[in-house]
């Protein structure tokens, strides 16, 4: 089983995060998954343990990539908290990540 399906298996628990977001990815790609590990790097720098990552392979639900408007991947949507945010890209900055997450007023 690889690792996007382990993943996707996971994600169907009850969120009682305050972090959720989505992770549009592509596959297995290099820049797919250099995003989803920056993204919780990141995640456990900042909201130790507090977070949920949806990750959605637009391959397996182009149906639901085409509902949130992804164009490209990887494409981190913060689904919560409010406002919603979309990023693109490996999220390789983390002092960037953290400037538009966490100091966006809305």
């Amino acid at each position: 089983m690889n690792k996007l399906n382990l993943i996707a298996k996971q994600s169907n628990a009850v969120i009682l995060a305050d972090h959720i977001f989505h992770l549009y990815v592509v596959g297995e790609s290099v820049n797919s998954m250099l995003a989803l590990q920056n993204l919780k790097a990141f995640c456990e720098t900042y909201y130790a343990g507090n977070y949920h990552i949806k990750l959605i392979d637009v391959l397996l639900s182009p149906e639901q990539a085409w509902n949130e408007g992804v164009t490209a991947t990887p494409l981190l949507v913060r689904v919560s908290p409010n406002p919603r945010i979309k990023i693109m890209g490996n999220l390789n900055d983390p002092q960037l990540l953290n400037n538009v997450l966490n100091n966006s007023n809305g």
